[in-house]
């Protein structure tokens, strides 16, 4: 646990074609505001290079236009460690998609493992990895053969399941605040899948409840030696989960908006993925 937290490089990915071409134009379909989600990625990229001083690679804009989900490079690959799962969305057209992070990972000499059972589906935003164990959701987009691949390829760690109703993904309300701490929403749902995931665990995790399922998912990151970083939905998008964050003691709290990606359905850490990068000498 010692190490969990700590990253140094963090994957991001560019605007595809399509999704709105003038400034304030709205892409037709989910009121998307092209200009701003430039300036919102633009401010999350910033924040990972300098805010948490990772190293970011950005992988090239896809190139089938109108593809808007690509932007959310966290489902196309599960990492812990020097090992990485590519996944298989249920998407054929974002199955494409994963073939770009590999060979990223590749070079980055991560040891890389794929879906290749045509039946299994897997999402990286169903995987959520505590710093001890595995919990992998059912869901519209990741099956049971799909969380045996997790569990094949993560085999130092316990995987459990659980199942998340529609239109949800695991990560939609819940992510890790610190080395033992779980953020959730307060959503009847949310609160049904923690209650199933301590049911599960044999760990005794905190909790620190938010208002708004949308705000439970932030990321967690240690900075340097000695700083918790927590990078939140804003408090214009959340005012009454901002508070809740103020709370935290000793922590680095920064806001970054995300209204752009989360009317695509995505969260704020779909839109990275996060590499502890042992170098070696």
């Amino acid at each position: 646990m010692a190490s969990f937290g700590k990253y140094t490089h963090a994957i991001v990915r560019g605007i595809p074609a399509g999704v709105g071409v003038k400034d304030g134009e709205e892409s037709e379909g989910c009121g998307l505001d092209a200009a701003k989600l430039h300036r919102q990625l633009g401010v999350y990229t910033g924040i990972l290079r300098q805010k948490l001083g990772l190293q970011v690679i950005e992988l090239p804009a896809s190139e089938q236009p109108g593809l808007p989900l690509s932007l959310c490079v966290e489902d196309a690959v599960v990492v812990q460690g020097d090992t990485a799962l590519l996944t298989r969305p249920a998407d054929p057209d974002r199955r494409k998609e994963v073939a770009t992070v590999k060979k990223v990972l590749e070079e980055l000499k991560l040891r890389v493992f794929e879906v290749t059972d045509e039946k299994a589906t897997l999402d990286g935003s169903d995987v959520f990895f505590t710093g001890r164990e595995f919990f992998v959701g059912i869901s519209k987009w990741t099956n049971h053969k799909g969380a045996e691949y997790v569990a094949e390829a993560f085999k130092d760690f316990t995987v459990s399941v659980v199942h998340i109703p529609e239109p949800h993904h695991l990560k939609s309300f819940c992510s890790m605040g610190g080395p033992s701490t779980i953020i959730i929403g307060n959503s009847e749902v949310a609160q049904k899948v923690i209650k199933a995931m301590e049911q599960l665990t044999d760990y005794q995790y905190d909790k620190l409840s938010v208002p708004d399922d949308a705000a439970a998912n932030c990321i967690y990151a240690r900075v340097g030696n000695k700083c918790n970083a927590l990078v939140h939905r804003t408090a214009d998008e959340f005012p009454e989960s901002s508070k809740v964050f103020k709370k935290l003691p000793d922590y680095t709290l920064i806001p970054a908006s995300c209204t752009e990606v989360a009317k695509l359905g995505a969260s704020l850490s779909s839109c990275s993925i996060l590499i502890n990068k042992k170098f070696e000498y």
